[in-house]
């Protein structure tokens, strides 16, 4: 019996090294980051750095408004096509579709979630970016290569579409069952249900999703990088190019090892990124762990 405790205890201590290790991961690449952005910091002051529209590296010139603007640009107008679209989807799935259909729609939204992103810049390069070079441009008026805003924000609302409906669907489906059969006891229709009690009892959680869902489109690399045109200037309209923060990094790194203050730059911008996406992180976890304690679905201690 002794024996059995002690092997239970060791399992216990390695698991919890091991849990302890992967929770230290984040905090220690940032920390690295951190230190090896030191030097531009030590160069270049933080505004001049942040706001400043000035990018000439050979000159020492280090301004990442463009590529802030860039990410802004394109991860804002993904949210904007990608959350209307995931939430009807994720309502119908937690409360209209039946069990078959249920089970024939989530696998295949699993699959779009794990699609590589690189074959999603692939076919945003083979159909989106002609799409609107050739027909939707001109119905604007515009003249674009297609290679835009738009086309990173088509491509990227894609790939967030599965993260915000997952959890969506997740947290509607939590509400308890009391909850719908009062509404629908007082003469609410299904569609009143949903719309005034259901998104209101499950608002944290679902905005939750979208916070998660915007972290991931803040920092994905390949698929923008491939369609978004990548030239650094500050967009004024959808059907301009830009150059996010993700793209200049995986572009430039591995060219400009020799140049000191470049690299610290670049390092300097991908701890920029890392700490948007905590912060987007911490807010998506209070809010859903403040929704699970509402409902009593905390796991007791």
């Amino acid at each position: 019996m002794a024996g059995r405790k002690t092997n239970e205890l060791i399992v216990r201590k390695i698991m919890f090294a091991v849990a302890l290790l992967t929770a230290l991961l984040a905090p220690l690449i940032a920390l690295g980051l951190a230190q090896r952005s030191e030097l531009i910091l030590g160069t270049v002051s933080l505004r001049n750095l942040i706001f400043s529209g000035s990018w000439n590296p050979d000159e020492g010139e280090f301004g990442f408004a463009p590529f802030i603007a860039g990410t802004l640009w394109v991860s804002g107008l993904a949210m904007l096509l990608a959350i209307p679209p995931s939430l009807l989807m994720a309502i119908y799935l937690a409360e209209y579709a039946q069990k078959r259909m249920r089970n024939i729609i989530k696998p295949l939204v699993d699959v779009l979630a794990g699609t590589p992103s690189v074959v999603c810049g692939l076919w945003g390069v083979l159909l989106i970016v002609p799409f609107i070079r050739d027909y939707l441009a001109p119905l604007m008026g515009v003249s674009t290569t297609g290679y835009s805003v738009l086309a990173g924000g088509l491509v990227l609302s894609i790939m967030v579409c599965p993260i915000i409906v997952s959890i969506t669907e997740e947290v509607i489906r939590a509400v308890p069952m009391e909850i719908r059969e009062a509404s629908l006891a007082v003469g609410a229709t299904q569609w009143q249900t949903v719309k005034h009690v259901l998104v209101r009892r499950a608002f944290g959680g679902i905005i939750a999703a979208v916070i998660l869902g915007f972290g991931r489109a803040f920092g994905e690399t390949m698929a923008v990088l491939m369609v978004v045109g990548n030239v650094p200037t500050l967009p004024r309209s959808i059907f301009d190019p830009a150059y996010p923060i993700p793209a200049l990094i995986a572009n430039d790194y591995g060219e400009m090892l020799s140049i000191p203050s470049y690299e610290s730059a670049l390092m300097f911008a991908s701890l920029l990124l890392i700490i948007v996406v905590f912060a987007f992180s911490f807010a998506a976890a209070f809010l859903l762990r403040g929704f699970r304690k509402r409902y009593g679905l905390e796991q007791a201690n």
